[in-house]
């Protein structure tokens, strides 16, 4: 099976200071879609002229997160911060768009003590984004983050992700199957790809402990991890959420080597 590879680009071609010019630089070197964080300091019109100039897909975005200077992953899951949720949505909502993405990572924020509050804030802005995505052909993902890469991150465990998207039961809300986070959440990967195939809206790939390629020494045997994951069906674009262990375009032999084109 020829999966389909999504560059990352928050995470790969940072040779280049500028996100603009690493659209370019993912078309050049073989890529036809990509994926990345939130745009910060970048307008819509200068994202997808960049994204059309190279003529090449988005995937996938990161819904804006706040100031991450100060900490701010996001607004989901933090009470009093509903309405900087909804400007988040609707903001995120106009760039994806404008892009023609169809997904939206919605992130949930950093809480260091999450109660009951924080659990009933999450879900009811959740609710409120999947009104909105379901009018704008739009899938939101939520993305359970392992607590060694971001302490504190309110979504942390792979478990609680799935039960939301169960509860919620839309087409619009699915889970973000990221292998890296995966394994540091919870392990036993090949049950969780089997039993919760349904309910992954995107799967992201990248070594375990250091996050780098997935040929690169480590925990993972990604041979086998895309076998089960050609196994359970999944046909949309996995994403290259990895950091090069040199560089971007030396890291890329090991999907040849794997036998698999972006």
């Amino acid at each position: 099976m020829a999966f389909k590879l999504a560059a990352n680009l928050s995470f790969m071609f940072t040779e280049s200071p500028n996100l603009m010019t690493r659209y370019r630089l993912a078309k050049e070197s073989g890529f036809l879609a990509v994926e990345s964080g939130f745009p910060f300091g970048y307008t819509v019109q200068q994202v997808q002229k960049a994204k059309n100039d190279a003529d090449i897909d988005q995937v996938l975005i990161n819904i804006f997160t706040g100031d991450v200077t100060k900490g701010e992953l996001g607004f989901a899951a933090i009470p009093g911060d509903e309405d900087k949720f909804k400007n988040s949505i609707t903001l995120t909502i106009d760039y994806a768009k404008a892009l023609n993405c169809k997904k939206i990572h919605v992130m949930a924020g950093i809480v260091e003590n999450p109660t009951a509050a924080n659990d009933a804030v999450y879900e009811s802005n959740l609710r409120y984004a999947v009104d909105k995505f379901q009018k704008e052909g739009i899938i939101g993902i939520i993305e359970p983050i392992n607590p060694y890469s971001v302490p504190n991150y309110y979504l942390n465990c792979f478990d609680k992700g799935i039960e939301v998207v169960k509860k919620i039961n839309s087409p619009h809300l699915k889970i973000m199957c990221d292998i890296f986070h995966l394994q540091h959440i919870k392990g036993n990967i090949t049950n969780v790809l089997k039993n919760y195939s349904q309910y992954i809206g995107h799967i992201q790939i990248a070594q375990v402990p250091h996050r780098n390629e997935p040929n690169t020494e480590g925990e993972l045997d990604y041979k086998y991890i895309f076998s089960v994951i050609e196994d359970i069906g999944y046909s949309d674009y996995i994403g290259l959420e990895y950091k090069p262990e040199t560089t971007t375009i030396e890291g890329l032999k090991w999907i040849e080597s794997f036998g698999y084109k972006q």
